[in-house]
């Protein structure tokens, strides 16, 4: 009779590769950063399946826009370990800096994440 009164429990949402690349990106960015926008979509070729990511990303104050810069010099070498997918491509495409009326980074990184088999 185990189990009798408890309420069933729900089912844990599944993390999608997205879900993962964000974890992994904050955690490459000190937690500095902040995701403003993440883009995702379908890529292919005749022997890999995977997806595309576009992200941009906020770092506000000295402290942040100091790890800001040590994320864009990390990312491009950077061995993520996102369980399921191999990140086979990963670069900065856009980066803006602003010093007034206090220190702002905002930075877009294109990565390409392919299904690890």
């Amino acid at each position: 009779m185990s189990g009798e009164g408890k309420p069933p429990r729900p089912p844990r949402a599944r993390r999608s590769a997205g879900d993962k690349l964000r974890t992994a990106l904050m955690v490459l960015s000190e937690h500095q950063g902040q995701v403003i926008t993440h883009t995702e979509k379908a890529w292919a070729s005749i022997t890999f399946a995977g997806t595309r990511h576009s992200v941009s990303l906020l770092f506000a104050g000295e402290d942040a826009v100091c790890a800001g810069e040590r994320f864009i010099a990390a990312l491009p070498e950077h061995e993520f370990a996102i369980p399921g997918q191999l990140v086979a491509d990963a670069g900065i495409v856009e980066v803006e800096h602003r010093l007034s009326p206090s220190p702002r980074l905002v930075l877009q990184c294109d990565l390409l994440l392919l299904e690890d088999a």
